[in-house]
């Protein structure tokens, strides 16, 4: 894979001057970059006979769990899975609650139901669109016992606070970091501060196996409960059992679930953890160009944070302004008709008709979240795009806003 250099980019004369014409090809709002050498491992792990939890999914905990500089990782089938074994791990069911942002994907909230618990939505700060710290704290009840914050896009929420509230109630952190695998606070990597971090290896996220996830832990006790709980419950792995190091019986002493990773996923996931520091760079140089190019038009765009934190950059998300001639879904409407794929990421959970009805929420329960939902779409940012693929982007936003 060729990385880009700054030369390559056209400057911003030369965008304007350019007669603008439609794209011919629809240009696929988060494509994945699979390359031949993935593709090579995934036909080896085929052919060996071993396709399900093995030798390659320890291999990848072991170099996932290096990266994010975590004690220990358990690879599983989605971030959702990663969400609900670290809720069970913990003890969180019933009659407990769960402090969430109401402005993420539903899996969060999701997760934290099947546990048995109550997922409760607080708002987010209007500038960094993540969880609100001030909102955590009027939050807290009795019955709180945990808190999910959201690192939305790749943007890193504040851990320190967080972590002092936390302590001070006596609640578990788990961190959302479906968007944050290259996300780090404070010199400190995403996946190595809180009780748990869930990660999330889905086609569009910057580290794919297709479907997959991660939990890391720095607790031995918890590590070891979240994976017996990935299998079933069972106290070994079937790698374990049938490997040529001769038969173990088992023993069943939780009520599991069917969460593992297989030899198959992982095997696209050692390459692709491989690379994602160089792939980084490829992504800073489209996010860089959207803020270069896209900055007079009726947009908020969206920023990196402060220094002290490094954004995962996984998302380009800006908001569309109260200015603007177009709503937000008519600029999507009419991207599409330019052949450039967006996403919305997300619509705020006290506006999605289960948790109206279940929890009794209405528009205004969360209102920065609701305006953002409002007014967010996200651009084409993924490594399986070349830089005229950006330059795409930006000249059709150009042609639909103006």
């Amino acid at each position: 894979m060729t990385l880009p250099s700054q030369t390559e980019l056209l400057t911003e004369t030369e965008l304007t001057r350019t007669p603008y014409r439609r794209r011919e090809t629809f240009l696929i709002f988060g494509a994945p970059l699979i390359e031949e050498d993935e593709i090579d491992e995934v036909v080896a792990t085929l052919r060996s006979g071993w396709i399900g939890r093995g030798p390659k999914t320890t291999k990848f905990e072991q170099e996932f769990s290096a990266y994010v500089q975590s004690e220990y990782a358990v690879a599983v089938n989605s971030c959702t899975a990663a969400l609900h074994l670290a809720l069970v791990s913990a003890n969180i069911g019933a009659g407990d609650e769960v402090i969430i942002p109401a402005m993420t994907f539903c899996a969060t909230a999701n997760a934290v139901i099947h546990s048995g618990a109550t997922p409760i939505f607080i708002d987010c700060d209007p500038h960094t669109r993540l969880i609100d710290i001030k909102c955590i704290l009027s939050a807290i009840t009795p019955k709180t016992k945990a808190i999910i914050p959201v690192h939305l896009a790749g943007s890193v929420c504040d851990m320190d606070e967080i972590d002092r509230i936390a302590k001070q109630h006596s609640l578990i952190v788990i961190e959302d970091a479906a968007h944050c695998i290259e996300g780090s606070y404070k010199n400190k990597k995403i996946g190595s501060i809180s009780d748990f971090t869930c990660f999330s290896f889905y086609a569009t996220k910057n580290l794919t196996t297709i479907e997959g996830g991660m939990l890391t832990t720095n607790n031995l006790a918890f590590a070891e409960r979240a994976r017996r709980l990935s299998l079933h419950g069972m106290d070994t792995d079937a790698w374990k059992r049938y490997s040529d190091s001769g038969y173990r019986h088992y023993d069943v002493t939780d009520a599991g679930f069917k969460y593992n990773m297989t030899d198959v996923n992982a095997s696209l996931g050692l390459h692709q953890l491989r690379k994602i520091e160089k792939r980084y760079t490829l992504r800073q140089a489209i996010w860089d160009l959207y803020s270069r190019s896209l900055k007079d038009l009726p947009l908020e765009l969206p920023d990196k944070g402060d220094a002290e934190s490094r954004h995962a950059l996984h998302l380009y998300s800006p908001l569309v302004g109260k200015d603007s001639p177009l709503s937000r879904d008519k600029l999507v409407s009419a991207l599409h008709k330019e052949n450039i794929g967006t996403g919305i990421h997300y619509i705020s959970l006290t506006l999605l008709t289960y948790y109206q009805q279940r929890y009794g929420y209405e528009r205004g329960a969360c209102s920065v979240a609701e305006d953002i939902s409002d007014r967010t779409f996200s651009l084409p940012l993924s490594y399986s795009m070349t830089l005229a693929d950006a330059e795409d982007v930006v000249r059709a936003m150009k042609h639909v806003l103006r």
